[in-house]
């Protein structure tokens, strides 16, 4: 009995979700994660990829209301999945209040690691509307950054729990 390997035959499934609102239905492979499906079936290109290991949050995202490192979900495992992805938080041409405070703070540099911190801010003060600093270093505690450092991400997500930065 002769024996394909998967990858060689091509094969792939659909899976039925929600992308920042928006219902999909996309073909992937098996052993693709939700990360790769994201940026090469729906060009969403905002999550990136760091260290594909989901040690540095770059990849962050909401799923089903929770925060994932999406380079480790398996696509499958998305099936009737809720994802917002960054291209989900702005409404229309209106920025989030933590899409504006990260740019109001300068709490990034070079950005790369900026849509899963933003991701991470925004389940916490989902969870957490009114945290406290040692809160908001726990609620990012996932997230690395290079560049800058975390004093300003923590006092842009401080100053939006406050009320200081408005949509």
């Amino acid at each position: 009995m002769t024996t394909y390997p998967l990858h060689k035959l091509g094969l792939r499934i659909p899976i039925h979700c929600r992308v920042n609102g928006e219902p999909q239905v996309l073909l992937v492979k098996p052993w693709q994660t939700l990360l790769e499906a994201l940026r090469d079936e729906l060009g969403l290109t905002g999550t990136k990829e760091g260290c594909g290991n989901g040690n540095c949050g770059c990849c962050t995202v909401l799923m089903n209301g929770k925060t994932v490192t999406s380079c480790l979900v398996l696509a499958p495992e998305a099936e009737g999945a809720d994802i917002v992805t960054v291209e989900g938080l702005a409404q229309g041409n209106r920025l989030d209040p933590l899409q504006k405070a990260f740019m109001e703070y300068g709490a990034l540099q070079c950005g790369f690691c900026t849509p899963g911190f933003l991701m991470s801010a925004k389940y916490l003060l989902q969870k957490i509307p009114n945290p406290t600093e040692h809160d908001v270093r726990l609620g990012i505690a996932g997230n690395l950054c290079r560049c800058t450092g975390y004093d300003k991400i923590v006092r842009a997500i401080l100053a939006v729990a406050r009320g200081e930065v408005k949509a």
